[in-house]
C-alpha cells in the first residue's frame, strides 16, 4: 500500500517517506503466529521529510519520544488483527492522528495574579492551621 498519506485538506505526507516492513507477530495464535508475518512496522522519516515544517516537526519529535529510533524515524506497530493490511492501515491512522496533534500549536500561558479574595482565603487558612497547632503544644 505504498499511497500518500492524507492527514488534512491541505497535508499530504509523501509516501516516499513511509517505510513498511511485516514481521511475525507476538502473542497467542497457535500455529498461524508462527508461519504469517501479520504485525506490521511504519517508518516514517521525520528528519528528512518536507512536508512538516520545522515547528510541527519539534512538536511530533516532543509527542513520538518513546518511538523514535536512532536515526531520527518514528517507529509505529500494529498487531490488533490477523490481517497485514487492516494493521498496516491501523498504522497509517495511528500516525496521522499523531501528525494532526502536532499541528495544532499550544496555547501560550497567560500569566495572571491570585485575586485579593484568594489572598485573604489562603492566609486566613495559615491563621487557622497556626491556631490549631499553636493549641496542640504543651502549656507551660
Amino acid at each position: 500500500m505504498a499511497d500518500d498519506l492524507q492527514i488534512t485538506e491541505h497535508l499530504v505526507i509523501p509516501a516516499a517517506d513511509l517505510a513498511f516492513a511485516a514481521v511475525r507477530s507476538s502473542g497467542p495464535g497457535g500455529q498461524h503466529v508462527n508461519t504469517t508475518s501479520t504485525k506490521v512496522e511504519l517508518r516514517f522519516d521525520l528528519a528528512g521529510t518536507q512536508a512538516l515544517s520545522e515547528p510541527v516537526k519539534a512538536r511530533l519529535r516532543s509527542l513520538c519520544r518513546g518511538r523514535l529510533d536512532a536515526a531520527g524515524a518514528v517507529v509505529i506497530t500494529s498487531q490488533d488483527t490477523r490481517s497485514q493490511i487492516r494493521n498496516m492501515n491501523d498504522t497509517r491512522e495511528k500516525l496521522a492522528e499523531l501528525i494532526r496533534r502536532a499541528l495544532v500549536p499550544p496555547k501560550r500561558r497567560k500569566p495572571t495574579k491570585p485575586t485579593r479574595g484568594s489572598k485573604e482565603r489562603r492566609l486566613d487558612k495559615k491563621k487557622q492551621q497556626g491556631e490549631k497547632k499553636r493549641l496542640r503544644s504543651k502549656i507551660d
